[in-house]
């Protein structure tokens, strides 16, 4: 049973979130404490979070940095800002979601059974079709789907369940390119919507990642109004 944290200072959002939740079969944790939930995650990290991006004593984008220090766990931000630079921020930060206040409860739920789904199929609990083998090699490049391993030039890289998605995408068919539409069907569910910004900010960050282990990384290149490719050349 997947373990949801819900982490809000909005007792009506814990409350009806939770039961709702509950109802759908998931464990699910409330803090309205930001430094109460990260006091609880470094002891047993959630499935998933669901984190309000203003709570006391830690704020969500904090709450955001200390998680991905230590894990890559599927991270769903909330924000009753309608605010452009908050959502490119906490992408940038390593969210795999943003969802706007006031918002569907069904909405949500779907986007954690999405983000759920993609985890399980990437540690192969679920049959992927889009790969034969657990660990795929692609130049430099080592991705192991059955532990969420990836690999550049033999140096760990430790990526979300988003990014990992959407490189393995890439790199399953090296000079082909997809789409921003069909990196958006790998990376959420077809039932969410989310826009171009959201799929160039996941890779924005992958390939900061990728550059941390090597700054001469060029593997993924832009193909401006049309997309993105994987270029095994420069692997």
């Amino acid at each position: 049973m997947p373990r949801i944290a819900l982490v809000d200072d909005d007792q009506n959002i814990l409350a009806s979130v939770s039961m709702m939740l509950e109802v759908e079969g998931f464990e699910v944790e409330i803090y309205c404490d930001g430094q109460m939930a990260w006091e609880a995650f470094k002891k047993n990290m959630p499935n998933i979070a669901v984190l309000e991006i203003k709570t006391p004593s830690l704020g969500g984008m904090d709450l955001l940095q200390r998680i991905r220090q230590n894990s890559t766990i599927p991270i769903i931000f909330l924000s009753s800002k309608d605010d452009e630079v908050d959502e490119i921020l906490s992408l940038r930060m390593g969210a795999d979601d943003y969802v706007k206040k006031p918002f569907s409860q069904r909405i949500l739920l779907e986007r954690i059974r999405a983000l759920l789904r993609r985890e399980n199929a990437i540690a192969g609990i679920v049959p992927d079709k889009l790969t034969e083998t657990k660990v795929m090699e692609r130049g430099l490049l080592s991705m192991d789907s059955l532990c969420h391993g990836v690999t550049w030039r033999g140096a760990n890289v430790a990526l979300t369940v988003t990014e990992f998605a959407l490189l393995k995408t890439l790199a399953l068919r090296p000079g082909f390119v997809k789409s921003r539409d069909q990196l958006m069907d790998v990376a959420y569910d077809e039932q969410v919507y989310v826009d171009d910004r959201t799929i160039d900010s996941h890779i924005k960050r992958l390939r900061k990642k990728l550059r941390v282990v090597d700054r001469d990384f060029k593997a993924i290149e832009t193909l401006y109004g049309i997309g993105y490719r994987f270029n095994e050349a420069q692997a």
